[in-house]
């Protein structure tokens, strides 16, 4: 696999005797240093990164969308809600060994490379995921289920400590300054298709399986897919070449051997400690909503609200359509405003309507679900737009990597993907139903917090890399 070699030009120094020559007219502001971008291979990039991530989140959202059927296979019999608390229990550890991940996957990203670490990474997501479809039930193994369960699902939550980070600088590191935005939006386009893959087959399974069917073999069928698109995600993400940033930061280290030796790990935290504290508001606004609405909220209405679970996992699916539609002209939005009037626009919607729209929601008809759910996706698009572009900008090139997936996954361990276990026991624990929306407020404001205290990157460089723009034709 060829090595990418950033086009970082620099005003030449003219050998003694020599007339210099006029810069290339494919490369604007030659004299003061830029990197030029070659439009076909942002693209390729960002498609890779995209689709990669795509496969990976098909097989992470798959387990929230059948939750209710797995705490019935992996859990013994009884209550439903303590069934319900078990999977998610499950679902939550994975999210605990997220920084562990991330302190693994995320320095060796900036040692050996983004390319080798997401391809690294696919690899292990499809393999636990592969791993949850050839599990015995509980009813022929006993407790060895929920163990192996666990146990496939730390896999998963290990290697997605360097997915999200990984993904997110690579194409960050490919988009020239102006398009960084719309480019990065991508990122979470893919992670919108990987769901609505994950909640169609659901649907689908659902409605043709009888329940029977669907608890005896029926649930595997979306894991065991796991493999194939694991080993279809490896194939895009081995042809990618490595971002002109690192290859930048890589030549550097050559010159000066020591410097590749001088990033540790406590250069990614104690040198970055602000910057780290606003990417851990910023991510908990941002996931604990997208973990509310995307994986939380099927589960909320057929096990809190009865309502049916084919029909609830519907009016998700399109409420996830509609955020794609709107996701690529909101990224451009964030390049055109700035990424910090979006995102402060999404904390003070759901400070304002998560009530509201939680009520439509338990209103129980279709068209009350459907607008409820469908405002709550619409200020989701204001994050899942500008966060892929906002938090790689946070950090410098040489602990990019690193530092972003240490910030990123704590956060998300914490505050996001716990999210659907606290709201459930909360739930149980008070009897009241609008916890949800209660839970959501209070995450925006600490977004609100965050957004007020960061610097706006939009049609800006990189910290620590060259202004980059498009070659043009």
């Amino acid at each position: 696999m060829a090595s990418a070699t950033p086009v970082a030009l620099r005003k030449p120094e003219p050998a003694p005797g020599t007339v210099p020559q006029p810069a290339d007219p494919a490369a604007p502001d030659a004299a003061a240093g830029v990197t030029v971008t070659d439009p076909a291979m942002v693209k390729r990039a960002v498609k890779a990164a995209a689709l990669g991530n795509a496969m990976e989140w098909f097989d992470f959202g798959v387990y929230s969308y059948i939750a209710v059927t797995l705490g019935k296979v992996f859990f013994p019999s009884g209550n439903p809600t303590a069934q319900l608390l078990s999977t998610f229990g499950a679902f939550a550890a994975a999210f605990l060994i997220r920084p562990l991940g991330g302190m693994v996957f995320g320095p060796l990203g900036d040692r050996v490379g983004r390319q080798k670490v997401l391809a690294l990474t696919m690899i292990m997501m499809a393999a636990g995921t592969f791993a949850i479809g050839l599990i015995p039930s509980y009813a022929s193994i006993g407790v060895g289920a929920p163990v192996l369960l666990l146990l496939a699902r730390l896999v998963q939550g290990f290697s997605t400590g360097g997915e999200y980070a990984g993904a997110a600088t690579f194409i960050a590191e490919y988009a020239p300054d102006k398009k960084r935005g719309f480019l990065g939006s991508w990122l979470e386009f893919g992670t919108l298709a990987g769901y609505i893959g994950g909640a169609g087959l659901v649907t689908l399974m659902t409605a043709l399986l009888s329940s029977d069917d669907l608890l005896s073999w029926g649930w595997r069928i979306p894991f065991l897919i796991a493999g194939p698109m694991g080993l279809i995600g490896l194939y895009l993400r081995m042809r990618l070449e490595e971002t002109p940033a690192f290859a930048a930061e890589l030549e550097k280290a050559h010159k000066d051997e020591q410097t590749r030796s001088k990033v540790r790990l406590r250069d990614m935290v104690t040198g970055q400690w602000k910057a780290l504290l606003l990417c851990m508001g910023l991510v908990l606004v941002f996931n604990v909503t997208d973990y509310m609405l995307l994986s939380y909220m099927p589960s909320y209405l057929t096990s809190e609200l009865e309502y049916d679970e084919t029909h609830g996992l519907l009016v998700i699916l399109g409420v996830m359509a509609l955020m794609m539609c709107v996701q690529p002209f909101m990224g451009a939005l964030t390049d055109r405003v700035g990424r910090r009037p979006v995102i402060a626009a999404g904390c003070a919607g759901f400070l304002v309507l998560s009530v509201p729209a939680l009520l439509l929601i338990r209103d129980g008809s279709l068209w009350a679900i459907g607008l409820g759910l469908g405002a709550l996706g619409l200020l989701l698009v204001c994050f899942t737009a500008s966060m892929p572009s906002a938090l790689p900008a946070l950090f410098p090139t040489k602990v990019r990597y690193g530092s972003l997936s240490i910030g990123f996954n704590i956060s998300v361990s914490i505050f996001g993907g716990t999210t659907p276990l606290v709201v459930t026991a909360l739930i149980g624990a008070t009897g009241d139903k609008m916890m949800p929306a209660y839970y959501m407020m209070a995450a925006a404001v600490v977004g609100g917090i965050a957004v007020w205290h960061m610097t706006e990157s939009a049609r800006k460089p990189l910290p620590g890399s060259l202004p980059a723009v498009e070659r043009q034709a």
